[in-house]
């Protein structure tokens, strides 16, 4: 039987994460600088403990005004401490609540500009094994980030989208082009089980390009999110799809 991983970002001010956490196996908990804060971390850690969820540290650049998405270019020693807050303030509610963070997944426009930069990759791979070697790195299926991170020592988690539309060379559509999201609910479902089953995706210019798909990431930031993540759920356990960390 095969398996896929479900993630979701958790913690972020959105009302729906309790009920996300029901369907999920990983969980990507912000920690505090892009959103949320010290209450809604310990909430979503208590609640992915609950529902036996793996927990994630989800970090991102200290840019609440816009919610972590805007390019930064942060000084290296300003941008380790902010690493290094993050992961520990997480670790901190964690070991209160008896349970371990087990892989980091940046946040945003820091995953995304780490994606394709190797001395920013390369300093997020660095920090993370020197707070724990042990912690997984996720991040774009293909992307430099993951392959530096494996340099560095790190296990990779390889994640794709159920909601965004592919470039030829398997980066993402940028959310500032107007084709970036997918907005059918039918072609989403069938583009996750593409990933899965076949390991490739259709490109926005027609062609198939490879992906290692080994977690799905699923928004649950308004209702209808929330009903999609059911629903693939569901289409997953009909194609016998196990879900599992």
């Amino acid at each position: 039987m095969k398996k896929i991983d479900l993630n979701a970002d958790i913690a972020e001010g959105f009302p729906f994460d309790e009920a996300l956490l029901r369907l999920l196996s990983s969980a990507n908990i912000a920690c505090g600088l892009h959103a949320g804060g010290a209450k809604e971390m310990q909430s979503a850690v208590r609640f992915a403990k609950e529902n036996q969820v793996r927990i994630g540290a989800h970090p991102g650049f200290p840019d609440r005004e816009n919610f972590g998405r805007t390019q930064m270019d942060l000084p290296e020693q300003e941008l380790i401490a902010h690493l290094r807050y993050q992961l520990g303030a997480l670790k901190a509610i964690c070991d209160g609540e008896g349970t371990e963070i087990s892989y980091v997944k940046p946040h945003g426009a820091l995953y995304n500009q780490a994606a394709k930069d190797e001395k920013l990759s390369r300093l997020i791979a660095q920090t993370v094994y020197q707070f724990d070697p042990n912690l997984k790195l996720m991040g774009l299926a293909g992307s430099l980030m993951l392959r530096i991170a494996e340099e560095e020592g790190l296990q990779t988690i390889s994640e794709v989208f159920a909601d965004r539309h592919y470039m030829p060379d398997g980066s993402l559509v940028p959310r500032s082009q107007p084709n970036a999201m997918v907005e059918s609910d039918e072609e989403a479902i069938q583009q996750v089980l593409q990933m899965v089953t076949e390991g490739q995706v259709k490109a926005i210019d027609g062609s198939l390009v490879p992906v290692k798909a080994e977690s799905i990431c699923l928004h649950g930031d308004n209702q209808h999110s929330l009903q999609f993540a059911a629903r693939i759920v569901e289409e997953l356990e009909k194609n016998h799809i196990a879900i599992t960390a």
